[in-house]
């Protein structure tokens, strides 16, 4: 009898915990609620004040308040900014963007699968990575010199070459840690059991590491492709014509002596971030899952 007592008593205290725990995980978190709305205010006032003034002319822009929307909406910034070359500028950055992005997400893909499967010499596996987070290391402007004079005894000064090559060396490091954290969640039994079926090795990258890893990819293409498309450095240093400039240093078209036509500038703004928001929306579900995959093993 005393231990049917002490059995209920037990049960009786574990449901009240489990009701109150029940209750505290329905409890709102008005402070993370506060905080979410607070970050969505400071983040869309910006593109609020952006996409208003865009719409707005250089004489309306300094006699109106600046968050007031327009009166007279005009495209004619926007006709401004395409009739000064925006789709030449527009090609180029597509051009170096892709140029830089595939070869760089396809190299570090094959690296990250050759450093994970090489784990059993730990010590070329040690020597690789290091390598790689010496890489990390060093920042794009403290190797800007070094880039300019390479590409100067290249002979590819002031080409969208130049601008490629570097983009590709400065975006393989980040890839490959992402990509080989990735391909080492792939359970090892999988790489064993194709091995046995006799796939080599660039079959099982092929079809088992390449399919597992594609939100990854993914994650770094979008990364990648943002790093690379809102460069500004790089065009500046190894560029000089107009022919060769990229979206960023199109802004300065519209940058006189003694002001700055902020509603062209603007439009221009827009337009150039079209792409990053298409690019977004048609891989929003694979980049969520690759920048959460690392939440949920």
């Amino acid at each position: 009898m005393a231990t049917t007592l002490r059995a209920g008593t037990r049960e009786t205290a574990g449901g009240r915990r489990r009701r109150s725990h029940g209750r505290g995980a329905r409890r709102p978190n008005w402070l993370g609620g506060a905080a979410g709305w607070l970050w969505l205010l400071i983040v869309i006032v910006p593109i609020y004040w952006i996409v208003i003034t865009s719409f707005k002319t250089q004489s309306n822009y300094f006699l109106t308040n600046p968050f007031a929307p327009p009166t007279e909406p005009t495209l004619e910034n926007y006709r401004l900014v395409i009739e000064n070359d925006f789709i030449r500028y527009f090609v180029n950055s597509a051009i170096v963007t892709l140029g830089a992005v595939v070869p760089a997400v396809l190299v570090s893909f094959m690296a990250a699968y050759a450093i994970v499967r090489a784990a059993d010499d730990r010590r070329m596996l040690r020597w690789v990575n290091s390598l790689f987070l010496m890489g990390l290391a060093i920042p794009l402007q403290a190797a800007i010199i070094p880039v300019y004079l390479i590409v100067i005894r290249l002979h590819m000064y002031d080409t969208l070459a130049a601008i490629i090559l570097p983009s590709i060396a400065f975006a393989i490091p980040l890839s490959v840690l992402v990509l080989s954290n990735f391909i080492r969640d792939v359970p090892k039994e999988l790489f064993d059991s194709m091995r046995v079926d006799g796939a080599s090795e660039w079959s099982t990258l092929r079809h088992l590491a390449f399919p597992l890893t594609r939100p990854a990819l993914v994650t770094v293409g979008i990364y990648d492709g943002l790093f690379i498309w809102n460069g500004f450095l790089l065009p500046l240093i190894l560029t000089q014509s107009p022919n060769q400039r990229t979206l960023p240093l199109a802004l300065w078209t519209f940058q006189g002596q003694y002001g700055v036509n902020v509603p062209a500038v603007l439009a221009s703004v827009l337009l150039t971030a079209l792409p990053i928001l298409a690019l977004y929306v048609l891989g929003r579900r694979q980049l969520l899952s690759g920048l959460t995959a690392g939440f949920s093993r």
